[in-house]
């Protein structure tokens, strides 16, 4: 098929994710994508793009890392896929045998799944039924941020607080104790925001710790909330107080983790380990749909004995040979290129473009946790006038993509998800586009 032949088609038989499918029909010009490599994405029309959103943060080390696609190749030669109930296989085992290291000392289990969410819904099951199993039946509420994404399955919808996502679901989903985000640069007072935010939070976990399982966080980072950053000791202290209270912290690294915000998991810049880690998006390198949720063996024994106490959950895909062999093949890629090792260069590289548009009179809250960064966009005339349904983002966006890149907004948010094999040249380009599409579109 031409282009032309695709985009009809796609328009006319197609419904993709968070769009407003009328729009998309009448107005959207979409790229239709024939190839990738590194930073970038192809058109059939031969258009070569930046990926600065890495394909909905998942290319952690670039589109079709060679590493990766040779064990892609080679896992096919002899098992595709197989039950991972009453089977396992040498690339699961080797898979956890490395990724739990990397997760932190206390960790010791890891349970396979296929997305983030899946393995947000997993850490939710696991909470929940690790106080039941042990008697303590009246510890089945969860805690969330304000503005808390952390999936889409009902389980992970009802502990996340983006609005418009979920404002259509309201009654399916079970009821959430929240806590002010620590994201904010500043409290009415002066003091720094994260301890009024941690004080409230406090006060609201000795009122319900009694009724809590766990507290689930998105650490530094809360990502589709508009990248809001928060430092490293609020959850420094909220682990304290979960530990103290006899709560389990559950820190959601699907976005987080895999070094893109300066440590291999996000939370470790705190100097603590949570109770429960959830991966996924770069955990296979953002080329199959896998995850995993890691925990320890406290939490682990309680499930173990009585048929009762059996986590009853798994997926047809749970520890599917080819994801195993392709997450291997990511964590061959971050010892042998050294990507943590590289990770101050590039992320000073990303503050000097974050220095170089702050003066634009549309730029607001310029903002970097490793190299992940981001920018709000407010009209002067009208500073209220933000949001995910605000159109400045999209606006924006298309004047990017006119000069060769993807920035996908979150409403009034533009933000940079970098694979950590971007080079500093291809950080410049960036920049240079980010800044003559801003004065394209607002002048």
């Amino acid at each position: 098929m031409n282009r032309e032949d695709i985009v009809a088609l796609d328009r006319k038989l197609l419904w993709h994710p968070y769009t407003q499918m009328k729009a998309y029909i009448e107005t959207t010009d979409p790229v239709v994508a024939a190839r990738a490599e590194g930073f970038y994405l192809y058109d059939v029309d031969g258009t070569r793009y930046m990926d600065a959103n890495g394909s909905w943060w998942t290319c952690i080390v670039g589109h079709n890392h060679p590493v990766l696609m040779a064990a892609l190749v080679e896992r096919t030669k002899t098992m595709v896929h197989c039950s991972f109930a009453g089977t396992t296989h040498e690339g699961a085992v080797r898979l956890a045998q490395r990724l739990l290291p990397l997760c932190g000392k206390t960790f010791s289990r890891l349970f396979f799944s296929d997305d983030g969410s899946t393995a947000v819904e997993v850490a939710i099951r696991m909470a929940a039924q690790f106080f039941s199993n042990r008697g303590q039946e009246d510890k089945r509420r969860f805690v969330t941020l304000s503005g808390a994404f952390h999936g889409e399955t009902i389980g992970a919808a009802s502990v996340s607080g983006v609005e418009v996502f979920h404002e259509a679901l309201r009654g399916l989903l079970f009821d959430r104790i929240v806590l002010p985000s620590p994201a904010q640069s500043a409290a009415p007072d002066g003091e720094p925001w994260y301890e009024t935010a941690f004080a409230r939070a406090r006060e609201i976990l000795l009122a319900h710790h009694r009724h809590v399982a766990a507290v689930i966080v998105e650490p530094l980072v809360q990502g589709a909330a508009g990248m809001l950053m928060y430092p490293a000791a609020y959850l420094r202290e909220l682990r304290a107080l979960c530990a103290e209270l006899d709560i389990l912290l559950i820190c959601d690294e699907v976005f987080t983790g895999y070094g893109r915000t300066g440590t291999f998991l996000a939370h470790a810049q705190a100097g603590v380990e949570a109770d429960i880690v959830c991966l996924g998006k770069g955990f296979s390198g953002g080329e199959l749909p896998m995850a995993a949720t890691v925990t320890t063996e406290r939490v682990f024994e309680a499930f173990l004995g009585d048929p009762s106490k059996t986590l009853w959950y798994g997926h047809s895909f749970t520890g599917n040979p080819l994801g195993c062999a392709v997450a291997n093949a990511t964590l061959d890629v971050f010892e042998n290129e050294r990507l943590m090792e590289q990770l101050p260069l590039k992320a000073a590289v990303v503050q000097r473009g974050l220095d170089g548009i702050a003066s634009h009179p549309w730029v607001r809250a310029p903002r970097r946790t490793g190299i992940v960064a981001a920018f709000t966009l407010v009209d002067p005339q009208r500073p209220d006038d933000g949001g995910y349904l605000n159109d400045a983002g999209w606006r924006f966006y298309n004047e990017a993509k006119k000069r060769g890149a993807l920035i996908r907004p979150l409403g009034s948010v533009v933000y940079f998800a970098l694979p950590l094999t971007v080079t500093v040249a291809q950080i410049d380009e960036l920049f240079c586009v980010v800044k003559e599409s801003l004065t394209a579109a607002f002048g």
